[in-house]
């Protein structure tokens, strides 16, 4: 860990130590740069998700789902029918 003097805005440090609960500016500030970090890496992993679907790679995927439901659906009602 390295120590760093900078100036922030107290207003907005209170508000932050507020709405986390946080006991410290320095665990206010530790926690929000870890949560905007996994924030943005969840974005991230959103994008590359989004575009791959928008690629078609999860068609087959849905596809073999749909078929299965479908089967099992068919199995049930004639397996109803039978008895």
């Amino acid at each position: 860990m390295s120590l760093t003097q900078i100036d922030i805005n107290d207003d907005a440090l209170a508000e932050a130590m507020d709405l986390m609960g946080a006991k410290t500016k320095k665990e206010t500030v530790n926690r929000a740069l870890e949560e905007y970090t996994a924030r943005t890496k969840r974005l991230q992993a959103l994008r590359r998700l989004a575009e791959r679907g928008e690629r078609g790679e999860f068609d087959a995927a849905a596809n073999a789902h749909m078929a299965a439901k479908e089967a099992r659906k068919a199995a049930f009602d004639q397996a109803e029918q039978a008895a």
